[in-house]
């Protein structure tokens, strides 16, 4: 069964791992049947200064502005599967945990932790406060999946698109696609 995702974008550091996630959900789009893609102003910004382009105009998936409550996954009828917020700035997980709706990317997340459906926030960000901390473990409490921005060098990656890849793999983990990336104990 193919699979409806929101991805929202805000504005933490990491505009690379959204680009790479894009990427590989082009490459499993067989297994795709929708995305929706939030992108914050902040959002926009972050991309240019860190990858030196707006290539995320040129992704064929349907871009929301940030208060368009119309948006199908604003409602939990539209049974969208998996929302991925990646980078998530602490700004909006502490949103999140405090179940404050003020926007289309924090009223979808709570959309999709009412209907009990897959959450992930990919946060980025460091050191942690007790109120960072709090917030995921509300989050997690509330079926969340706190997925932080922390890449693996089991499989040796050589660049800096390989190292970000080894977060986004999990990431298409976590959401159920099947996808074909390292593993441990496996050549």
């Amino acid at each position: 069964m193919k699979k409806k995702i929101v991805i929202a974008i805000t504005g933490a550091s990491g505009a690379i791992y959204a680009r790479l996630l894009l990427d590989k959900l082009q490459q499993l789009q067989s297994q795709v049947a929708e995305v929706g893609i939030i992108m914050s102003d902040n959002a926009r910004e972050v991309w240019r200064i860190e990858l030196g382009n707006e290539d995320y105009q040129t992704y064929p998936y349907t871009f929301y502005s940030k208060y368009d409550f119309n948006a199908p996954f604003a409602s939990g009828s539209a049974r969208f599967d998996t929302m991925v917020i990646v980078p998530c700035s602490m700004g909006t997980m502490g949103r999140i945990a405090s179940g404050i709706s003020d926007d289309l990317t924090t009223r979808a997340a709570d959309v999709i932790l009412k209907e009990r459906r897959k959450l992930i926030l990919v946060a980025r960000d460091t050191p942690l406060n007790l109120i960072q901390i709090r917030n995921m473990a509300t989050v997690t409490e509330a079926g969340g999946i706190i997925c932080p921005a922390i890449p693996s060098f089991y499989s040796r990656p050589q660049t800096i698109e390989e190292v970000a890849m080894t977060v986004v793999n999990r990431i298409i983990d976590l959401t159920g696609l099947e996808n074909d990336s390292y593993r441990w104990g496996e050549e």
